[in-house]
């Protein structure tokens, strides 16, 4: 029986790995494995964002609101030209760019796939300017081009179904029941906010990414450092939902003083002089630091 049980299982691991897509996540380098589709995964997540978008107050604030989506779209557009240079439009060709600022306090801000991104009130005054506010902008597209919330929804289906989900996720576009229960376990829309469960490996190569994007639009990635110092005040070093799975803000600093040199390098081609007037200097050589896939104890 014991025998039986194990091959079993083998099996069963044999057909969900020859299920998933493998795929490389953009500038990291990470591989990862999908099984969901886009046309899945975009068909909930647009479903789940119209419902918020329903309850939600946008802001009244023209000028804010005018910024987020200035900021926003302009950190888009690079990372699509970007994308579309190196042969890799593809993996955001689906996507339908979205900015929107709403009224809360909550010192938040959240990216459901295929580019649906907001922004609540209550971050403003913590960004205070339109480069720290790219900093937060280009985390959020970060998750969404690396395909994080299809990953772990991937991760899920692995985990709680096993060979009985390899129908269902290859039965098409179609969203089934148990399809919508793992998005619900991954991200969850509500009346006052929303949340993504993304691991601490996912927040740190979202702030990797999201540095060198809000590089490629133009703005200083120096800024990052600074910004995050803000952010662990005004949360009490981490306590927003936002933040939670978080690295701690000792080690995000560390890992984003470590990335800046490969984030200035893009900002450098784009002409871009660091918020003193200067040009940065970049090193010749710059090291490339990928994520792990380890979990952080």
């Amino acid at each position: 029986m014991k025998k039986t049980r194990i091959l079993l299982l083998l099996v069963v691991a044999a057909v969900l790995a020859s299920c998933g897509t493998t795929s490389t996540v953009p500038i990291t380098g990470r591989q990862r494995t999908l099984m969901v589709s886009d046309e899945q995964v975009l068909s909930l997540s647009n479903q789940q964002y119209g419902e918020f978008m329903k309850t939600a107050k946008p802001s009244t604030n023209a000028a804010n609101t005018a910024m987020v989506k200035r900021v926003g779209q302009k950190l888009a557009n690079a990372v699509v030209t970007y994308l579309n240079q190196n042969g890799l439009g593809n993996e955001v060709s689906q996507y339908k760019w979205e900015f929107n600022l709403v009224q809360d306090q909550q010192v938040n801000a959240w990216c459901m796939p295929g580019g649906k991104i907001v922004v609540y009130e209550g971050l403003l005054p913590v960004t205070r300017d339109e480069a720290s506010l790219a900093i937060v902008l280009g985390h959020e597209i970060a998750h969404a081009v690396a395909k994080h919330s299809a990953e772990q929804m991937s991760t899920l289906i692995k985990q709680q179904y096993g060979a009985q989900a390899v129908g269902m996720v290859l039965s098409g576009v179609g969203a089934s029941s148990s399809l919508q229960n793992i998005a619900g376990q991954v991200y969850g829309i509500g009346a006052k906010g929303a949340s993504a469960k993304y691991s601490r490996d996912h927040e740190s190569e979202a702030d990797h990414l999201g540095i060198i994007f809000a590089a490629m639009a133009g703005y200083d990635p120096q800024v990052a450092v600074t910004f995050w110092q803000r952010m662990s005040q005004a949360t009490g070093g981490g306590s927003t939902s936002w933040l939670s799975t978080h690295p701690s803000d000792a080690t995000r600093i560390r890992q984003i003083q470590a990335w800046m040199p490969e984030a200035l390098r893009y900002y450098n081609s784009q002409g871009g002089t660091t918020t003193t007037g200067k040009s940065p200097k970049v090193p010749k050589t710059t090291k490339t630091i990928h994520i792990s896939s380890k979990k952080k104890k």
